[in-house]
């Protein structure tokens, strides 16, 4: 993954800066010749004046802004109460379908969803869950008046350095909002299943700075514009630190693959074409002699897939594919997810203790 030396846990729950001013040197000194002295106070004085009048416009202006993003988006971020955990999501259309993490309902069934500013709790049952891309679709029992659905963004055009607020229920706090910026894109992140989350790969993540904690899986990371760009669903964490969070570093499903998962959900019930590449094996991570991770070894090949037309067999140990070392099964997954069904790449293999190389067409996951 990007991150080498940082692990990931999901964010579902279970049970003004200061300013410093600088006095310029060749100011002060412009300052103290003997011609114009009161207009040179004069000067002196008006300067601050102009900040102060600067200031407060530009930050009244952002305030407003967050404010207008906040009660366009904001309605349409919900609780998800399964089970005894909490979690959040995000108004999918008008019918009652809410799109959230596939961690966030895990083995459960039907739900209990609070909306904003309200505090009547609805029932609403499972459409799908997609641990592979850690995306579900629960839908209510019963629409309630002015339900509305949020405005998804194209994730192609989602930019580092845009600001984004992240809402949702951390810690249980219904509809609370923090802000960020967007601190990267085009991130490959794998899940720890012993954290909470699916253990799925997913590719083209929105790293934010926004505050990501237990409780906001599956509600929304919006921009300026009003719009979702990503479903936060993943905090980085430091082993360094002992598992604690990583401040500053979450990690967001990009909008865009939201509405392609969400959109099959909602249309036939179940994801009917995932987009991901597989390479149609079942593996482990194999160990050297050192005890050390130095590939993937081939259990079983899918009879018709990808491996198997490009000659791969059981015992095999795979240790590229393309340009990107393999060393475990978590290496192999995030290698995939960076390409897409019908792409042709080359595999890296040995076999008998010698290093062999073939071109192989992806197949779908």
């Amino acid at each position: 993954m990007d991150l080498p030396h940082a692990r990931v846990r999901s964010r579902a729950l279970g049970p003004a800066g200061a300013l410093a001013a600088l006095v310029c040197a060749a100011a002060a000194l412009s300052g103290c010749t003997d011609s114009a002295p009161e207009e040179n106070a004069a000067a002196t004085k008006a300067a601050p004046r102009s900040r102060q009048s600067v200031v407060p416009q530009a930050a009244n202006a952002l305030e407003k802004d967050y404010q207008r993003v906040i009660r366009a988006v904001l309605p349409s971020v919900v609780q998800i109460r399964a089970g005894s955990d909490l979690g959040s999501g995000v108004v999918y259309d008008g019918k009652g379908h809410i799109v959230t993490n596939a961690h966030v309902v895990g083995n459960d069934r039907t739900f209990q969803v609070t909306t904003a500013n309200s505090q009547e709790v609805l029932t609403a049952r499972l459409v799908y869950s997609y641990p592979e891309q850690d995306l579900a679709v629960v839908k209510l029992d019963r629409v309630p008046r002015g339900l509305k659905a949020a405005s998804f963004a194209d994730s192609a055009k989602v930019e580092v350095g845009q600001i984004v607020l992240a809402m949702g229920s951390p810690l249980g706090l219904s509809s609370s909002v923090t802000q960020g910026i967007v601190s990267a894109t085009g991130r490959t992140v794998s899940e720890g299943e012993s954290e909470g989350g699916t253990g799925a790969t997913i590719g083209n993540m929105v790293q934010t700075s926004a505050a990501i904690n237990p409780g906001n899986s599956g509600g929304a990371l919006a921009d300026l514009a009003g719009q979702v760009v990503g479903i936060p669903t993943l905090a980085a964490v430091d082993p360094v630190l002992g598992g604690s969070a990583a401040p500053g570093i979450g990690f967001a499903i990009p909008a865009s693959l939201v509405k392609t998962v969400a959109g099959q959900i909602v249309k036939d019930g179940r994801v009917t074409d995932s987009g991901r590449a597989a390479l149609d094996i079942t593996g482990r991570t194999f160990t050297d002699a050192g005890f050390q991770a130095a590939g993937v070894v081939v259990v079983e090949v899918q009879r018709g897939g990808a491996a198997e037309a490009a000659g791969l067999r059981p015992g095999d140990v795979i240790t590229r594919l393309g340009d990107a070392d393999i060393t475990t099964m978590t290496s192999l997954a995030e290698a995939l997810a960076a390409r897409k069904p019908g792409q042709k790449t080359t595999v890296t293999y040995v076999r008998d203790g010698q290093e062999r190389t073939a071109e192989v067409t992806l197949g779908e996951q």
